[in-house]
């Protein structure tokens, strides 16, 4: 016990600076995850909008050129 007894406050002051990191890293990622929510909601919003247009005028042109362009 006497020989590891000078090794504990070292393991101490790693693991905490090891807690810390991880403190930190978990900060930052929850930072990141509310700021990349709403775009990532705004952006399946106008990929939908966008959607919905190209299948709107898809079928504008199937109804105006359906007999031209079918081969």
């Amino acid at each position: 016990k006497d020989a590891r007894g000078p090794e504990a406050p070292g393991g101490d002051a790693l693991r905490d600076a090891g807690e810390n990191l991880f403190q930190e890293l978990q900060e930052h990622f929850q930072a990141l995850t509310a700021t990349l929510s709403p775009r990532m909601e705004e952006m399946g919003t106008q990929i939908g909008d966008l959607q919905k247009n190209v299948s709107d005028s898809m079928a504008q042109a199937g109804t105006n050129t359906s007999g031209n362009e079918q081969a």
